[in-house]
């Protein structure tokens, strides 16, 4: 994974703009894998559509540069949780599409052996914790992961994801109290996609979210969450920021394409603002526009990499398509573990 780079002072209010410029592998690998979550999501969307994935599910179509542009900035062992828009999250956290997708359509072979579902799949190879359904509560989990990591002095951090509808619970406020107090090695991602379940961000939340851990003196960044680059360079100075002094809010700026979930039309939207963010500010194309613009690659070599993702991703339906369900019996395995 990539390595963080220089120090500035995280209560400035500016998102990096210059000091920390990624590799031309590290830019084709941020296309490659926020190219792998859309086709991935495309295809999730389709299989709910045929009834292959029960139960809710949540797309995250429009956000990939949040969850590609702040792994890179993570060392081995560092922890992730987020909530129940958490299909991007297991890719970038590098899990395995065929698991993935087996999960999602409730097979043996997925991730939590078909009985997790969209909403709460685990690997704790990868130190991914999670999906989770209940809004706001994967913030104090995530906390507790900060606190687990400063006890065991390993130098390492949690990154702790939550919606912009999430940031109005209690629970919220009392984790960043705990870490303030405590100084816990956790970095508080607020994926701000404008919208809840049919309620503006603007009409819910009085206030910036950047400034709601102000009153514990935790310091908080607005970041472009559309333009890869930006949540880089802003992952890497709060990241780094987070290992020497303690917890910090970053509010991505996003968008979701799509509703809230698939049972969500999303008439509370126009199509011209849907169309408007698709079309001036899709963090894909914008990322293909500068490869282009700097010669990293041309049109060619970008349909390339678009031709063997979405084989990937055929293969991962197929192959969850073609797994076994679950025996019965594993209704009660993995309930309890031993102390």
């Amino acid at each position: 994974m990539a390595k963080a780079a220089e120090k500035s002072d995280p209560k400035a209010g500016a998102t990096p703009s210059g000091g920390v410029e990624p590799s031309h592998n590290l830019l084709r690998k941020f296309y490659r894998d926020m190219l792998m979550i859309r086709r991935f999501e495309e295809r999730a969307g389709q299989l709910y559509g045929m009834g292959l994935i029960g139960g809710f599910c949540h797309l995250y179509l429009g956000q990939e540069a949040v969850v590609v542009g702040t792994p890179a900035t993570l060392k081995e062992g560092d922890s992730v949780i987020t909530a129940y828009r958490d299909h991007g999250h297991m890719l970038a956290c590098g899990m395995d599409p065929k698991g993935v997708m087996a999960e999602l359509t409730g097979r043996a072979t997925g991730y939590s052996k078909g009985k997790g579902g969209s909403m709460h799949m685990f690997s704790r190879e990868k130190n991914f914790f999670g999906g989770h359904g209940i809004v706001g509560a994967q913030v104090p989990l995530g906390t507790g992961l900060a606190f687990a990591h400063k006890y065991k002095k390993d130098g390492l951090l949690s990154v702790t994801s939550c919606g912009d509808g999430a940031v109005n619970q209690g629970q919220v406020y009392e984790s960043f109290n705990m870490a303030a107090l405590w100084k816990l090695p956790v970095l508080y991602v607020i994926e701000n996609n404008k919208y809840g379940m049919g309620t503006s961000q603007e009409r819910a939340s009085a206030g910036e979210l950047h400034q709601r851990g102000a009153a514990y003196g935790i310091p908080g960044k607005v970041v472009d969450g559309m333009d890869v680059l930006a949540v880089y360079k802003a992952a890497i100075e709060a990241t780094e920021y987070v290992r020497n002094n303690g917890p910090m809010i970053l509010e991505m700026k996003t968008y979701r394409y799509r509703g809230h979930s698939m049972s969500d039309p999303g008439k509370y939207r126009s199509k011209e603002e849907v169309e408007d963010m698709r079309k001036h500010h899709d963090p894909i194309e914008l990322l293909k526009s500068k490869m282009i613009e700097q010669k990293l690659a041309d049109e060619a070599q970008l349909k390339e990499i678009d031709q063997e993702i979405r084989a990937i991703v055929v293969e991962a339906a197929d192959y969850a398509q073609q797994s076994p369900e679950p025996d019965p019996k594993e209704l009660w395995t993995d309930v309890m573990v031993e102390a």
